[in-house]
């Protein structure tokens, strides 16, 4: 079976990457920062000849979207510097490269969906950040696939379902915003299309199946009625049921702004991938069983 080293390997995306392998028929070598420094372009590419892959992804990134307005260098230094020093080992190798982005390259003011080729606008540090990551993996050349993706959740580390849940237990009252709308995204089904990208990248005919591409779930939807499924899912195994307030994002100040709109269109990885966004919903309720034996 071929081999994916997977940087970043303590994530949600990571650990799904190493649950999803065998059934996608690959391995995974996963490298958590404590294996290899990321910022070590030395490092890096040591550790690409020692383990001979087949293919690189990078699941590692700084996600604290509201610390990263104070430690915008750090924030750079995971999101922008350490992909560029990723890809140039994946085309030095001549091997596919795959790198996550996210919805908040954009401002969210669009009426429609985000194609890949619209304009970027970046509110925050963090997807000036990961903006900057894109630049730099893309620059290093080789098969490389930039998968933007948004509201990602699992059945393990830390997210918004497991916020969402802790809080249930500890307030009657919970105030979710309610006009930020985007779509979530289980960790599951994106190590599933990141091993479906890697196959392909992995044939003789790659065509043009590099550069940009977004992946989401499906339906669209906002935060609150995100909340409100997961708190469905939980109350089925007698978890608390607390009152939901929707409120406007002006409610609920944060150092970082968000985009009210983070829905993409998924029609290009549909056509060059043949993959279509899932339903986010059976993954909620796949995650919420695991985070409530965690809680």
């Amino acid at each position: 079976m071929p081999l994916a080293l997977v940087f970043g390997a303590s994530g949600q995306i990571g650990r799904a990457l190493l649950e999803a392998a065998p059934a996608a028929g690959w391995r995974v070598r996963a490298l958590a920062r404590s294996d290899v420094d990321i910022f070590d372009v030395g490092a890096v590419a040591a550790a690409t000849a020692a383990n001979s892959p087949d293919a690189i992804v990078n699941a590692a990134a700084y996600t604290a979207v509201d610390r990263a307005e104070t430690d915008e260098a750090q924030a750079m230094r995971v999101n922008a510097e350490a992909p560029g020093t990723f890809a140039a080992a994946a085309a030095a190798a001549e091997i596919p490269f795959v790198h996550l982005s996210t919805d908040y390259v954009f401002d969210g003011t669009s009426r429609v969906p985000y194609k890949e080729a619209d304009p970027v606008a970046p509110l925050n540090v963090y997807g000036r950040t990961k903006r900057a990551g894109e630049i730099a993996a893309y620059r290093a050349g080789g098969r490389c696939v930039i998968l933007r993706t948004s509201w990602v959740f699992a059945p393990w580390g830390n997210n918004f379902v497991r916020t969402v849940l802790r809080l249930a237990r500890e307030r009657p009252e919970l105030r979710i915003v309610d006009d930020q709308r985007g779509a979530p995204t289980g960790a599951e089904d994106i190590a599933k299309t990141i091993f479906r990208i890697l196959d392909r990248l992995s044939g003789a005919d790659v065509g043009n199946r590099t550069g940009l591409f977004h992946y989401q779930g499906r339906p669209p939807t906002t935060w609150a009625d995100f909340a409100e499924a997961a708190l469905d899912e939980a109350a089925a195994f007698g978890h608390p049921r607390p009152k939901l307030v929707r409120i406007p994002t002006s409610e609920y100040p944060t150092p970082a702004k968000r985009p009210a709109n983070g829905i993409l269109d998924c029609a290009r990885i549909a056509r060059d991938f043949d993959v279509t966004p899932p339903d986010w919903r059976p993954a909620l309720a796949r995650a919420v069983r695991g985070l409530l034996e965690s809680l």
